[in-house]
């Protein structure tokens, strides 16, 4: 959609983004090519307005995140000057092997299965592409990471349309205003997850000073983030822009989703072609445009990316479905993951079933609160959700039904402070 303004539709699902569901701030770091979730952590797009709902660990310095005691299965073991393997057994995680040089491996035991390296001695890389692992590798070396082990079972990491399990990593980095990392890194990128429950602002309309107290903020991919906040950055992903229809029509016409006739697919509020995501081979030329817009964001300093208009599948007229923009996202979500971004799912709570295949990290939410759907994004996303809202009535209801969420009020066309509709309330 365009991006500084907001869809009207009713049918506007809103997204939103969680990982733990108790009050108060929780963290998280994922490692890079991929998703990681482990069983205990701790800590912590698109423009549009109502209407329509479209549906991301670390170097240098050193994270904290705890160790989990080791209940079953296997549990990683300290290795000075050499290395150690260990095979797991039980739980989800069979085999997986480390390797601990220039250090000392220190904490980092796995509960229930799944093998687990805090080292102290540097972070651990796990790499999936596509199917399930079970085992997988973790190397240390170089620099210092404590705690990162996972609990409850085996943690994943850098699933490129997969799930890894058995082969945790350690995390590595320090701490951003509005989001820390704590339990995962991989291949030495820092992945930082935005503090739940952090106060937030929504500026895909335009760029300003944010107000006193905010934390996190939402800006579009051509403007550049606020100094000192946990900054996202907003990429329509799967719908053109109507000022770049030129290039794409110039210099991409096969990749713009047409129907039998040859006509171009538009969503009708937007004024917006769709991208076609509907062959392995157009996801993968496609990737390589918004994945570059993706790499800008992180060369400009963002912490992650907001993909809009993941659904939409629904307006084109029966030519894309689900697995198509499913299969885009994971790519999508591989390459923010490869640059050391976290991803977030964009609306589109029809797909919260999906969010493991779509290696998703947390949720920007529009109008969950109006349409009673908050509630499925925190099943999914814990508190790491983000949730805009355009009437006072649904934000009023947000803050006293979801008061360990991050809520903001927009006026429809998120615009800046020196327009007379701007509109801005956090709770």
């Amino acid at each position: 959609m365009i991006e500084g303004s907001l869809k009207t539709t009713v049918g506007l699902m809103t997204v939103v983004f969680a990982v733990c569901a108790c009050s108060g701030s929780q963290n998280n770091t994922i490692g890079a090519g991929g998703s990681s979730s482990s069983g205990s952590s701790s800590g912590s797009s698109s423009s549009g307005g109502s209407g329509s709902s479209s549906s991301s660990g670390g170097s240098g310095g050193s994270s904290s995140g705890g160790s989990s005691s080791s209940s079953s299965g296997s549990s990683s073991n300290a290795a000075t000057g050499g290395s150690s393997s260990n095979a797991a057994t039980g739980g989800k995680a069979t085999g997986g092997t480390s390797a601990a040089t220039g250090g000392k491996a220190s904490g980092g035991s796995s509960n229930v299965g799944g093998s687990s390296n805090a080292a102290t001695g540097g972070s651990s890389s796990n790499a999936a592409t596509g199917g399930k692992t079970t085992g997988g590798t973790s190397a240390a070396t170089g620099g210092k990471a404590s705690g990162g082990s996972s609990s409850g079972g085996s943690s994943s990491n850098a699933a490129t349309g997969g799930k890894t399990t058995g082969g945790t990593s350690a995390a590595t980095g320090g701490k951003a205003s509005g989001g820390s990392a704590t339990g995962g890194s991989s291949g030495g990128t820092k992945i930082v997850l935005p503090t739940a429950n952090a106060s937030w602002d929504y500026q895909i309309g335009g760029a300003y000073t944010p107000p006193s107290g905010v934390k996190v903020v939402s800006r579009d991919r051509n403007s550049a983030p606020a100094s000192g906040l946990y900054n996202i950055c907003y990429v329509n992903g799967f719908q053109i822009q109507p000022d770049e229809e030129s290039v794409w029509t110039s210099q991409h016409p096969t990749l713009i989703l047409r129907d039998s006739s040859g006509t171009p697919v538009v969503d009708a509020d937007w004024g917006e072609m769709l991208l076609d995501t509907s062959t392995d081979a157009k996801r993968t030329q496609l990737a390589a445009i918004v994945g570059g817009w993706i790499t800008k964001c992180k060369t400009d300093g963002f912490d992650a990316v907001e993909i809009d208009n993941l659904d939409s599948y629904s307006r084109s007229t029966g030519l894309l479905t689900q697995a198509n923009n499913i299969a885009f996202m994971a790519q999508l979500s591989a390459i923010a993951h490869q640059n050391g971004l976290a991803i977030a799912q964009k609306n589109s709570s029809e797909l919260l079933g999906s969010v493991a295949a779509m290696g998703t990290d947390f949720a920007v939410v529009e109008e969950c609160n109006r349409y009673s759907e908050c509630n499925t994004y925190t099943a999914v996303y814990g508190n790491l959700v983000f949730i805009v809202e355009y009437r006072t009535q649904d934000f009023q209801t947000g803050c006293s039904k979801y008061p360990e969420l991050s809520i903001v009020l927009r006026d429809l066309n998120v615009s800046t402070p020196s327009s007379s509709s701007y509109v801005y309330q956090g709770c």
